[in-house]
């Protein structure tokens, strides 16, 4: 096939495909067999009055085989954007086999899933704990705990089938450079997502259709010979000369393990606890905390689309903005940015209130809402091991006090965050997020270093999207959970931790990934480790 890059169609042209690629290789519509979008991206910069234009990298099969498609190529050899397609390798999974104690995933949020998906595939029927519920009993949890019931401590946002992503977006956008991503693709599609995620620039599934997929993704796992258990908290180690010897769940039964893969996701902090304890080698990191901040979706729309907004062939426009303070050097970004979505609550500890933002698939609430965040150090915590964590704590308690006590959120319009003055109800939207808010001061739940920043980076954003900082847009705190505050150390190669033999931490949680697909690819990284060493073990008996 030949590969076409950089192809820039008008978004208002809806000429097929085929015809546009048989003009661009100067054939005839009829050569041209089939096309295959590999990527599609929306280009809305209008350069010297170009307009918005979605651009494209495509495959084209020709007719006539590779004797066409040689000609073709011929023609346009010094084309740096027409090339031959590159041969596709497909994606393998070593057959190990299952030798000795199965392999235990904990947790099963997009690194687990994947992690348990990849030894299932290898034969290796893993067993699957995972501390929150199935995600239908989940999403009623968490509905009833949005309109005003009690947390559910272990079946939340945070916790349970899929994982914090699956009450989210469903993004499916990362920077990491893994050909792994493809199969994760493939695998989504598979259990439901919507095909065009193979292709889009800025893939995402939606929480309404990401619960259905994380579902079916279970299925598979348990055709495959796995066994997923929901409500199984492991509370403990058992650890021997070899390094892991068992997990005790629920602070009562013992399951002997050797090879255990933690995708514990970044609220787990009991266990964070529970794993430097045991002298788990454990560092803190950098991480980010703020606010959520909320907008007109058609405010967003018109910032980046201009007189083509309201389009029905152009998607609800996201943004992303970052800013460095010029005296501190201190960086505050947009995070998660879900346009048509809602601000949620986020919460998995009693009396501690915590935001996210979610978008269904079809993102159409009319409200864009992101995570306004800036830059935390060990210095700003002491560099204590779970010094973050604790920091973390302290602001989500002080945000539930500011809230009154029963999980409302503390709201500020910025205008009054800017003049250091509260109480103002005249929102530029209506605040989103359930169970409620109430209107309070962030500079009393947030230290001075975040609120100073922010108090920068607002007119800086102003100044990218008009009326990104108008004085009745409001903020809603407190943003902490954007990922983990610490980070389990572990060998590059073998993925297994160290000082603890038989450990292996995967995913956000463990602070190697930083989104879904990261987090599922860190997660088969590491199954396929333990396979190949399996293999290897084998062949060698």
């Amino acid at each position: 096939m030949i590969r076409i890059r950089n192809f820039a169609v008008p978004f208002t042209d809806e000429t097929d495909l085929k015809e546009l690629v048989a003009h661009r290789l100067l054939l005839p519509p009829q050569q041209i067999v089939e096309v295959v979008v590999v990527r599609k991206a929306i280009d809305a910069r209008r350069y010297r009055g170009a307009p918005i234009s979605f651009v494209y990298i495509l495959d084209a099969r020709l007719a006539g085989g590779r004797g066409a498609e040689k000609r073709a190529l011929h023609r346009f050899k010094r084309d740096a954007n027409v090339e031959q397609r590159a041969p596709v390798k497909p994606f393998s999974v070593p057959q190990a086999g299952r030798q000795g104690a199965r392999p235990v995933v904990v947790g099963f949020g997009p690194a687990g899933m994947f992690a348990a998906l990849t030894l299932a595939r290898g034969g290796m029927a893993p067993l699957v704990l995972e501390r929150g519920q199935d995600v239908d009993t989940r999403h009623a949890d968490i509905t009833r705990f949005w309109k005003g019931g009690g947390l559910a401590p272990e079946s939340n946002v945070q916790f349970g089938e899929g994982g914090a992503g699956t009450f989210s977006d469903g993004k499916l956008t990362t920077r990491i450079n893994d050909s792994r991503t493809k199969d994760v693709l493939e695998t989504f599609v598979a259990a439901g997502a919507p095909e065009e995620i193979r292709c889009l620039q800025k893939p995402h599934i939606g929480t309404d259709i990401l619960r259905t997929v994380v579902k079916h993704i279970r299925k598979e796992i348990l055709r495959l010979g796995g066994e997923v258990r929901f409500g199984a908290h492991v509370t403990d180690l058992e650890l021997d000369a070899d390094g892991i010897a068992a997990l005790i769940v629920n602070g009562e039964e013992r399951i002997a393990a050797r090879e255990v893969l933690m995708g514990i996701g970044h609220s787990a902090r009991d266990t964070y606890r529970m794993l430097l304890a045991h002298g788990v080698a454990m560092e803190g990191k950098p991480f980010a905390m703020g606010v959520r901040i909320e907008h007109p979706q058609t405010l967003i729309d018109q910032a980046q689309y201009g007189e083509d907004a309201g389009s029905l062939r152009l998607p609800a426009a996201d943004y992303a903005l970052t800013y460095q303070d010029p005296v501190t050097g201190r960086g505050t970004y947009s995070f998660c940015m879900c346009p048509g979505g809602l601000v949620v609550a986020a919460a998995s500890e009693l009396g501690r209130v915590v935001t996210n933002g979610m978008s269904n698939y079809r993102r159409d609430s009319g409200i864009a809402n992101a995570a306004l965040l800036v830059q935390v150090t060990p210095e700003d915590f002491g560099k204590e091991v779970l010094g973050g964590m604790a920091l973390q704590e302290e602001l989500e308690g002080r945000a539930f006090q500011l809230g009154g006590s029963d999980y409302f959120a503390p709201v500020q319009t910025v205008g009054d965050f800017l003049r250091g003055t509260s109480g103002s109800k005249d929102f530029l939207t209506r605040p989103t997020y359930a169970p409620g808010v109430r209107s309070a001061d962030l500079h009393a739940c947030l230290p001075h270093f975040i609120t100073q920043a922010l108090e920068g980076a607002l007119p800086y954003f102003d100044r990218k999207i008009a009326g990104f900082a108008d004085a009745r847009a409001v903020m809603t705190g407190v943003e902490t959970r954007s990922s983990a505050p610490c980070r389990i150390r572990r060998d590059r190669v073998t993925f297994l931790a160290e000082r603890t033999p038989g450990l292996y931490p995967i995913g956000e949680g463990a602070g190697y990934a930083g989104g879904i697909m990261s987090a599922a690819c860190d997660g088969m990284k590491a199954a396929l480790a333990i396979l190949a060493q399996n293999e290897h073990n084998r062949r060698h008996e």
